[in-house]
């Protein structure tokens, strides 16, 4: 796709890409502006064992797919002739300079039209007494909802219950794991629901826990900070850029029993401070809003 700002201004041609792949557009004699580009976060190898055989070969084929396509001559081509570098996320804008992308910006692909703005700002306020966390996503290895059903069981709030929504082949081993730490009353399956039921239940929830080991978007994070709702994540990928310190908690996996001590620690904290929690939901609606929008990707 290309544009023009003026007619005495270059003709500049953009390339979104998911992950890196050769453009046409880079033989092109304007500047080319190659992104954004996704798909360079790997889960840490020490939580590798957790992922079952499947889980391990898809990893292994996940990373083999980038490592040929890293060393295709087209892409490195691509990379030299690139005037700017869109990454989606730090460790892809570290694989792009790799590459030979002379400038990078970081740029999350994750987006909201102002009516999804206004429509997750507005609605029901999360219910008293019994604080609730919310998870949202595919039942997967990689989505690392074990690492938060582990945390929620170590965080030891008997006033509290995790809320998982999503479907996926992982849920049989979650709710044995949930069954195995003794949290099976308090951890409630919902499986996948419609949108409208998914937003009704991220509005009543106090917090969002969304420890994915790699995702370059986190569209559910941006969600919940929009409806002001604070947010735990790992601080990897799209959500290690969305989030901040002044709107949710961040823990670094370095490995899987201190990630899961960590995370306990933020849900601990996020359960017992009701003032912090809502301060921090209300500065993540704030960025949300300023930050996270179409109109504003547009302008910039």
């Amino acid at each position: 796709m290309g544009w023009s700002t003026t007619s005495d201004q270059p003709f500049f041609a953009l390339e979104s890409r998911e992950k890196p792949a050769p453009s046409a557009l880079a033989f092109v004699p304007v500047p080319l502006v190659w992104g954004p580009v996704g798909g360079g976060e790997s889960a840490p190898k020490a939580f590798w064992p957790a992922f079952g055989l499947r889980g391990v070969a898809y990893e292994l084929a996940r990373e083999l797919g980038r490592w040929l396509g890293e060393h295709d001559p087209l892409v490195r081509l691509t990379a030299r002739r690139a005037a700017l570098g869109l990454a989606t996320t730090r460790e892809t804008a570290a694989r792009l300079a790799r590459l030979g992308v002379r400038q990078i910006e970081v740029q999350s692909e994750v987006a909201l039209s102002v009516p999804e703005l206004e429509q997750l700002q507005e609605g029901a306020a999360p219910a008293n007494g019994t604080v609730r966390f919310l998870s949202i996503g595919r039942l997967l290895h990689w989505k690392g909802f074990h690492l938060g059903i582990k945390a929620f069981a170590a965080a030891g709030l008997k006033d509290a219950e995790y809320v998982v929504v999503g479907s996926g082949p992982a849920r049989p081993a979650l709710e044995r794991l949930a069954e195995q730490l003794g949290v099976a009353r308090r951890v409630r399956f919902m499986g996948q629901l419609p949108r409208s039921e998914v937003l009704r239940l991220l509005k009543e929830a106090q917090v969002l826990v969304h420890p994915s080991l790699h995702d370059s978007g986190g569209w559910v994070t941006v969600e919940a900070m929009a409806a002001g709702r604070p947010v735990i994540c790992l601080d990897l990928g799209g959500p290690g850029t969305q989030v901040t310190a002044q709107t949710g908690v961040k823990v670094w996996p370095g490995t899987p029993s201190q990630t899961v001590r960590d995370l306990a620690t933020a849900l601990r904290f996020l359960a017992r401070m009701p003032d912090e929690r809502k301060a921090l939901g209300r500065a993540a609606a704030c960025r949300a809003r300023l930050n996270f929008n179409w109109e504003g990707y547009a302008r910039r």
